[in-house]
């Protein structure tokens, strides 16, 4: 009998998507959406707004002075989150000599993994939607009252409050670190359930803040599936749902008007002749689905969003060129998930992430992990910046996107035009790495590159 992926046969898809075969075969390929639209006709149908990433975005400045005082890492931006933005010409000068081309534009790192707390992007989601749940449960039991300083968020009888309550969330990692420090600063009682690929370190950090890690022999699905049946139908459990959440979601978009700010003090462009290429590194989706619907509501069509994903972990590009999202995993065609990029090593994408950003986005790309570990190498040579192999990702994206000329003819990205943009890559985390651990990434890539 045939086995059926979502309703068709391994052949059917094979027939019908040609670039499947490159995908089950782990090579290193682009996908170019063919649903892109232009973002005043495609924002509404993600059913947030502008409306919904200010709210966020205040309830982050709410809480400043609170993180400020309980986070001395955030003192000195006083309590708001934030990364640096740097551009990286010397990176930029070994990706064009060993892709073999001309990369014009200027290159830059939006260095999240240099964020406060828990040292990557899912600072942003993750932090956020516990503070989020925090506030909604003070205000509800009438402890707080949300004109005053939300520095009362540190005293005894809130941490008393939120230790009868209960967090709980799936993760390859980072979210989880995220999450757990967080919430066991307010005082909640955290678990976090972590897939067997997440990095022990990234486990004990979390256990060394009295957090209760779960360890699932599966994959990250697998880990979120436990986590989210463990809290169900506990009225005191809340379970962050990657997946599914918006809260997550809006969070991360916030990232993207503290990006719009930090180029326009540094006196970089962004419009139709200066257009802007942004490749982010994804998971299961939600943190560059979240920076991506951000950058799109405040650049419109100058913003170029890429997902960049491990040869072995394709699932939102595997679940976007199909049409199917959530419906299909990189398991059910034979890819196995198994990565070095940890953070990135996820079967089946976020459908909501996905539904909501298919006619956004501009494509997604896969990396190999010998091109993250050279990649990552080059990037502590020659900028002195340190990041682990899923914030890699990004680098090869400006050449992928240089390298096809159907695509840049399609949008109007002329020769000129494309001397004049602004690339980015989303570094998303690595800073907290430790050091014998970063030591083994560097020599893995510096032997790929021939320097070991």
């Amino acid at each position: 009998m045939t086995r059926l992926i979502a309703g068709k046969s391994l052949h059917a898809w094979q027939r019908d998507l040609p670039l499947l075969r490159t995908l089950q075969d782990m090579k290193e390929t682009s996908w170019f959406n063919p649903a892109l639209q232009p973002a005043a006709q495609a924002l509404p149908a993600v059913g947030l707004t502008v409306a919904d990433i200010d709210d966020a975005a205040d309830r982050l400045r709410r809480f400043a002075p609170y993180l400020a005082q309980v986070f001395a890492a955030t003192r000195a931006s006083g309590g708001i989150i934030e990364s640096p933005l740097v551009a990286v010409p010397a990176m930029q000068g070994l990706l064009a000599q060993a892709q073999g081309l001309d990369l014009p534009g200027q290159l830059w790192v939006k260095r999240d993994s240099a964020l406060p707390i828990s040292g990557s992007i899912k600072a942003r989601g993750g932090i956020y939607e516990v503070l989020q749940h925090a506030e909604a449960l003070a205000l509800a039991a009438g402890l707080i009252d949300p004109n005053e300083d939300y520095r009362q968020f540190a005293a005894p009888r809130l941490r008393t409050f939120f230790g009868r309550h209960k967090i709980a969330v799936g993760s390859t990692g980072n979210l989880g670190l995220s999450i757990g420090i967080m919430g066991a600063q307010l005082g909640f009682e955290v678990s976090v359930h972590m897939s067997s690929d997440a990095r022990p370190w990234k486990k004990e950090r979390l256990r060394r803040h009295g957090v209760r890690v779960v360890e699932h022999a599966s994959d990250y699905s697998a880990a979120v599936a436990r986590g989210r049946a463990e809290t169900a139908g506990d009225p005191m459990s809340h379970f962050v749902d990657d997946e599914k959440s918006p809260s997550l979601f809006l969070g991360y978009a916030v990232a993207a008007r503290r990006l719009a700010g930090q180029l326009q003090a540094l006196d970089v462009r962004v419009d139709a002749e200066h257009p802007l290429f942004v490749y982010l590194p994804c998971g299961v989706g939600g943190g560059p689905g979240g920076v991506a619907f951000g950058l799109k509501t405040v650049f419109g069509d100058a913003v170029h969003c890429w997902f960049a994903e491990p040869t072995h972990a394709p699932c939102m590009l595997l679940g976007l060129a199909t049409g199917r999202h959530d419906d299909v995993s990189v398991q059910d065609f034979g890819i196995d998930n198994r990565t070095a990029a940890d953070g990135l090593a996820v079967g089946r994408a976020s459908g909501f992430v996905g539904r909501r950003m298919q006619h956004l986005i501009d494509g997604c790309f896969t990396v190999d992990d010998d091109t993250l570990f050279r990649n990552l190498s080059m990037l502590h040579d020659s900028e002195a910046i340190d990041v682990e192999p899923s914030a890699a990702a990004g680098l090869p994206g400006p050449a992928r996107v240089l390298a096809d000329a159907a695509y840049r003819q399609g949008l109007g990205l002329s020769d000129p035009r494309m001397a004049r943009a602004t690339h980015i890559v989303w570094a998303t985390g690595g800073s907290m790495v430790p050091a014998e651990e970063m030591a083994g990434y560097l020599a893995r890539g510096a032997a790929l590159r021939g320097n070991g």
